[in-house]
């Protein structure tokens, strides 16, 4: 920006500034952001110290110099590296709670997120009741799990200690660490044998579900994270495979398992045409997220 344009800049102008630097540049979203407004929203909310959604209530404030410079500086830096805004800032917002996020694990983001919040997961998490989050990464859905059910446990385990020392930063944020305990483990590996007293109520995962040909074609931004966290195999069913042939050992009589498969549908139905899945309607759809319920794993 000219200094001529750093003068009574409104909070709106400077992310109307910032956005059109950011959709020049050609950017790619999908990490805490749809597009480049609500990229910019989101650096111009960290320098005013407020969560975006806040910041929509100041569009008008003036805004100083110096956050107009720190605000830019930092677009620069997004457009320079194409690493996942979340990364630059050190933070994410999912369902507007605030995470911790590094490159050590993928930046928060599920659609399994939206069916937490709204209530549509309780019919399986009885009071008392316990929930597993599998390849849990930053912990952001286990914490948003134990956000919203407050009467229930919750388990969450990764195979990567690197992510789970995010998690434990975001269990710690949000001062869950009696009600969360993060394990280390490949899978059901990090879980103890299931027995009747241990069984889950429900276990929710957003496991690596990118087939083989999109990792290839994935542009910079997802080529930041975790590759660990994101890579699903040929076909992407590899871990669900896994998931899906132990899941109801660890399942209660009642319980269900929540799967995200993000944009391969056609590759789960191929791979698992028997089981009767439950199609969840999120926000990007009905084909992203399903539920199996224990009975039809067995």
């Amino acid at each position: 920006m000219d200094p001529e344009s750093q003068q009574h800049l409104t909070v709106n102008q400077c992310i109307d500034q910032i956005a059109q630097k950011l959709e020049a540049a050609k950017l790619h979203y999908g990490h805490g952001a749809i597009d480049a407004k609500s990229e910019a929203l989101w650096i111009i909310s960290k320098q005013l110290d407020l969560s975006p959604a806040e910041a929509l209530d100041h569009l008008d404030d003036a805004i100083t110099k110096e956050q107009q410079q720190k605000a830019s500086a930092i677009a620069d830096t997004r457009i320079s590296t194409r690493k996942p805004l979340a990364y630059i800032l050190g933070e994410a917002w999912l369902m507007g709670v605030p995470f911790f996020s590094s490159e050590q694990s993928i930046v928060p983001r599920s659609w399994i997120a939206e069916l937490i919040v709204d209530g549509s997961l309780e019919p399986w998490l009885p009071a008392d009741g316990k929930a597993l989050d599998l390849c849990t990464g930053n912990g952001s859905l286990a914490a948003l799990l134990a956000l919203s059910c407050p009467d229930i446990h919750v388990s969450a385990c990764d195979i990567s200690m690197p992510a789970l020392s995010v998690a434990a930063r975001n269990v710690d944020r949000h001062s869950l660490g009696s009600q969360i305990d993060l394990l280390n483990g490949d899978l059901w590996d990090a879980l103890p044998e299931p027995n009747e007293d241990n069984l889950f109520d429900l276990i929710i995962c957003n496991p690596p579900y990118v087939n083989a040909a999109s990792m290839n074609a994935l542009p910079a931004e997802y080529h930041a994270e975790p590759e660990l966290a994101l890579a699903g195999g040929e076909d992407g069913m590899d871990l669900i495979r896994r998931i899906i042939a132990s899941a109801s050992d660890y399942l209660s009589e009642r319980g269900a398992l929540l799967l995200e498969i993000g944009n391969e549908y056609e590759n789960f139905k191929k791979a698992f045409p028997q089981i009767p899945a439950i199609w969840m309607e999120v926000s990007a759809g009905e084909e992203q997220v399903l539920l199996i319920q224990a009975e039809d794993l067995r």
